[in-house]
């Protein structure tokens, strides 16, 4: 199991910008897929962001589509989520989960993922 930490979290107005990111512990984090979830208060985790072990093949939710991105850097066991245009209602706990992946797969379920961080908060104020 790959171990996950987030950070870059904290308060930011609406319209302005936020880049978290996701740091994994291993040498082999080039064969994991990643994905970002965020979960509000009184509300279920929900699916973000995914990438894939390369980078090269990315999905997105549709209620962040142009204007969140979500990239990689393997050489720094690192994914970034970068969030523009933020809207109050992207306040949540934002955690990055990690699962093996072959090829260029991508995953949108939390129950596809056994690898969780411990979350970061994000909260936008309008």
């Amino acid at each position: 199991q790959v171990q996950l930490v987030e950070s870059g979290g904290g308060l930011v107005q609406a319209g302005g910008s936020l880049r978290v990111s996701c740091t994994a512990s291993g040498r082999t984090f080039s064969i994991y897929a990643v994905d970002w979830f965020r979960q509000a208060p009184g509300k279920e985790r929900e699916f973000v962001a995914a990438v894939s072990q390369s980078g090269g093949n990315t999905a997105y939710a549709d209620s962040v589509k142009g204007r969140f991105t979500i990239s990689r850097d393997n050489a720094k066991n690192t994914v970034y989520l970068q969030m523009n245009s933020l809207k109050p209602e992207d306040t949540a706990v934002y955690y990055c989960a990690a699962r093996v992946s072959p090829g260029n797969r991508l995953y949108t379920r939390v129950t596809d993922f056994g690898s969780w961080g411990q979350g970061t908060q994000v909260t936008v104020a309008s």
